[in-house]
C-alpha cells in the first residue's frame, strides 16, 4: 500500500512545466519581439530551403513548368519573401508588400516550386496585418494580398499547369483552391478577433484609469466639502459663544464693583456660553471620531430655539428683537440648522463688528421659500469695511444658502448700520 502512493501534484507536474514554458515564452515575446520575430523569419528561410529540397527530389527530370536547381534568383527569392517578416509587428503594411511582391516573382517569374512554407508565410502575413496593422488601412490592404495570393493560385491551378497536369483532374484542383483560400481566409478572422479583444482591453483599460482618477476626484471633493463644513460649524459655535463671552467679561468688569448682582449674572451667562461651546465642540468631535454615526450627542439647533439664541444675545448691552412672519411648518433639519446658523453669525457680526445698541431678527415663513433677515442700528460701514470685518462668517453664510438652492444678500443699510438677508426655497427642504 505504501510504495504505490503518489506525491501529490505527481500528475500535474509536467502540465504545470509546460504552462510555465508557455508563459516565460510569451513574456519573452512580448519584451523582445524584434529578436523574437527575427528568429521566426531565419526558422522560416530555413524551413524554406529544406522544402524546397524535397520538392526538388520529387520533380520529374524534365517537363515541369517550374525551375531547377538552387540559382541565385531561387535563394533570393525565398529570402525576400521569409525574411522580411522578423518586422511583421512593426511595419506590417510595408511587409505585406514586400512579402506579397516576392510571392508573386518567385512563383511567377522564378518558377519556385515550393509551396508548403509559402502558404505557412502568407498565413502569418495576413495573421500580422489582421492583428497589428492600423483599423484604417487595415482591411483594404488584407483584401489586396488576399486577392493576390488567390489570384496567383488560381492561374497555377488552371492555367499554368494545365497543360502539365500536375495538379491532377479539375475537380481535384477546385478542392485544393478552395482549402487554401479557407486557410487563407482563417488568419484573417483570427487576426480580427484578437485585433477587437485587446482594443476592447486596452477601453477597459482606459476606462479603469478615468473611473480611478474620477473616484479619487470625489472622493477629494468630498474630504473637503466635509472640511468646509466642518470648519462652518466650528467657526458657528466657537465665534458665537467666544463673542458672547467677551460681551458678557466686559460687561461684569464694568459693573463688578458698583453692582455685583449684575456681575455675578454676567459671569452665569460665561459659564453657560462655555458649557454650551465645549458641548458643541464635544458633539463635533465625537462626530469626527465615528464617522457615519447617527450623531446622540447633541441635537442640532433649529429655529425653534431661536428664543434662547435671541435671549442669549440680548444679555448685554446689544437689544434684540424677534419678528416671525407667516405660519410656522416643519422644515427639513438641514433648512433648519442653515437658517439658525445665518442668524446666529449675523448676530455674532453685530456683536463683534459693531457698535450697534439694537438688532432685528426677522423669519417669514413664504409659500415657496424662507426668508431670514438681521440688522442692526450700528454706524454707516461701506460694503468693503464690512466685508473685512465678516470675513469668514460671510462666506459661511453664503454656503448654508447656496447649499438648499438659495441666495444671500449683506451689506451696509443706507441709513446706517449692516443687514443680512437669506432665502431658502422650500420646494425641496420642506418636510
Amino acid at each position: 500500500m505504501g510504495e504505490e502512493a503518489e506525491t501529490p501534484g505527481e500528475y500535474d507536474r509536467p502540465m504545470g512545466t509546460a504552462l510555465d514554458l508557455a508563459k516565460r515564452t510569451q513574456a519573452l515575446d512580448r519584451r523582445y519581439p524584434l529578436a523574437a520575430d527575427t528568429l521566426l523569419a531565419v526558422a522560416l528561410a530555413a524551413a524554406a530551403f529544406v522544402s524546397l529540397a524535397a520538392t526538388y527530389d520529387e520533380l520529374p527530370p524534365t517537363g515541369s513548368p517550374f525551375s531547377h536547381g538552387w540559382t541565385v534568383a531561387v535563394v533570393v527569392s525565398m529570402l525576400a519573401l521569409t525574411l522580411p517578416l522578423a518586422w511583421r509587428r512593426r511595419f506590417p503594411f510595408a511587409v505585406a508588400v514586400v512579402v506579397v511582391g516576392a510571392f508573386l516573382v518567385a512563383r511567377i517569374v522564378v518558377h519556385v516550386p515550393e509551396a508548403n512554407v509559402s502558404l505557412l508565410v502568407g498565413w502569418l502575413l495576413i495573421y500580422s496585418v489582421a492583428v497589428h496593422g492600423q483599423q484604417r488601412f487595415r482591411t483594404a490592404v488584407l483584401i489586396v494580398c488576399y486577392i493576390a495570393i488567390a489570384a496567383e493560385l488560381v492561374r497555377e491551378y488552371f492555367f499554368a499547369s494545365f497543360s502539365s497536369g500536375l495538379h491532377g483532374p479539375l475537380l481535384a484542383r477546385f478542392v485544393s483552391l478552395f482549402y487554401n483560400m479557407l486557410v487563407l481566409a482563417l488568419p484573417w478572422l483570427l487576426g480580427v478577433a484578437i485585433w477587437s479583444l485587446r482594443d476592447r482591453q486596452r477601453k477597459l483599460a482606459d476606462q479603469t484609469i478615468e473611473l480611478q482618477a474620477e473616484r479619487e476626484e470625489n472622493a477629494s471633493q468630498a474630504v473637503f466639502a466635509e472640511r468646509v463644513r466642518i470648519a462652518r460649524e466650528l467657526h458657528d459655535v466657537v465665534a458665537h459663544h467666544v463673542s458672547v463671552i467677551g460681551v458678557q467679561a466686559a460687561a461684569a468688569r464694568r459693573v463688578m464693583d458698583r453692582q455685583p448682582a449684575q456681575a455675578a449674572e454676567a459671569l452665569s451667562s460665561i459659564e453657560n456660553s462655555s458649557r454650551r461651546a465645549v458641548t458643541e465642540l464635544h458633539r463635533l468631535l465625537g462626530f469626527l471620531r465615528r464617522a457615519g454615526d447617527t450623531d446622540e450627542l447633541f441635537p442640532q439647533p433649529g429655529l425653534a430655539q431661536l428664543g434662547d439664541l435671541i435671549a442669549e444675545a440680548g444679555q448685554g448691552e446689544l437689544i434684540v428683537d424677534l419678528t416671525i412672519k407667516g405660519e410656522a411648518r416643519l422644515l427639513s433639519p438641514t433648512l433648519e440648522v442653515s437658517a439658525y446658523r445665518v442668524i446666529q453669525e449675523a448676530l455674532t457680526n453685530t456683536r463683534k463688528h459693531s457698535r450697534a445698541t439694537t438688532a432685528n431678527v426677522s423669519v417669514h415663513y413664504g409659500l415657496t421659500e424662507l426668508e431670514v433677515e438681521v440688522f442692526d442700528d450700528g454706524p454707516e460701514r461701506d460694503a468693503e469695511q464690512a466685508g473685512g470685518q465678516v470675513g469668514h462668517g460671510l462666506i459661511g453664510m453664503r454656503e448654508r444658502a447656496a447649499l438648499h438652492g438659495g441666495h444671500l444678500r449683506a451689506g451696509p443699510r443706507a441709513g446706517g448700520g449692516f443687514a443680512v438677508h437669506a432665502s431658502f426655497p422650500l420646494n425641496s427642504d420642506a418636510a
